[in-house]
């Protein structure tokens, strides 16, 4: 167990939890580190992750206490980096999808984090800025690519160079997250689509995160491997118990 990480399954649901409440759950090195293992360990069993901040915030960012030492040389940011990254592109490959639920401050590297679910729910009481500029520090590209491919330059932009802080409303208008809860109600409609996706055949949302990564990059049209995982799924038993379910008017098996 990585210190600030809790891992817990519920069924078909797996929750992420940012556990160091007493700094609002600050992202320290071990927590960047971390993150792609606990990912993995649930990729295999469960059907739907979801990545939430213990203690009534999202997460305050990466943890600046620990500045002076991660970025006290070249090859130190390197290192560093490199453990953001790594977190970053573990949930973006996780093959299963993976739910942000968002209370509180969710800020800087946190942002980051959102950027890498597939689907974000925020609390009305959200609140989000992305402050490298505040910091004298640049965004990763990775981070910024995200950023740009959700809610576009313009928006992109702003965030970057003014470093203010949006609520949710914002935060929702502008795209940076899908879904708009009632106060306190975030947990709750988390659970109910996480149940809703649980559902589904795993071997589709596989299939459907696979192709929309691809269609993000800019492929336009289908390939070897696009043909393989649509033939695979056909002749997969999820297809079987789906046919068999419909025809009998029966909710589906997978």
């Amino acid at each position: 167990m990585t210190a600030g990480l809790i891992v817990s399954v519920d069924g078909a649901v797996g929750t992420i939890t940012l556990d160091r409440p007493e700094v609002r759950n600050a992202i320290s090195r071990a927590m960047w580190l971390g993150i792609p293992g606990v990912v993995a360990e649930l990729a295999g069993r469960v059907r739907v992750v979801v990545l939430r901040g213990a203690g009534g915030h999202f997460a305050a960012g990466a943890d600046i206490s620990e500045f002076e030492t991660v970025f006290g040389s070249r090859d130190a940011a390197v290192e560093y980096a490199a453990a953001m990254e790594g977190a970053m592109a573990a949930l973006v490959a996780c093959p299963v999808p993976v739910l942000a639920a968002i209370e509180g401050n969710c800020i800087g590297g946190a942002v980051a984090l959102t950027l890498c679910c597939d689907v974000c729910f925020a609390d009305a009481g959200a609140r989000f800025a992305v402050t490298p500029a505040r910091l004298g520090l640049a965004y990763s590209f990775g981070d910024t690519r995200r950023l740009v491919q959700r809610v576009g330059a313009a928006c992109a932009k702003d965030l970057l160079f003014s470093a203010r802080r949006i609520d949710a409303a914002a935060a929702f208008s502008m795209g940076l997250v899908h879904f708009l809860c009632a106060a306190g109600t975030v947990a709750e409609e988390v659970a109910a689509y996480a149940a809703l996706v649980a559902g589904n055949s795993t071997a589709t949302l596989r299939v459907a995160k696979d192709y929309v990564a691809r269609a993000a990059i800019g492929q336009a049209a289908d390939d070897a491997d696009t043909m393989k995982l649509y033939l695979d799924v056909l002749e997969g038993p999820d297809f079987a118990e789906g046919r068999t379910a419909f025809m009998a008017k029966r909710k589906p098996r997978f």
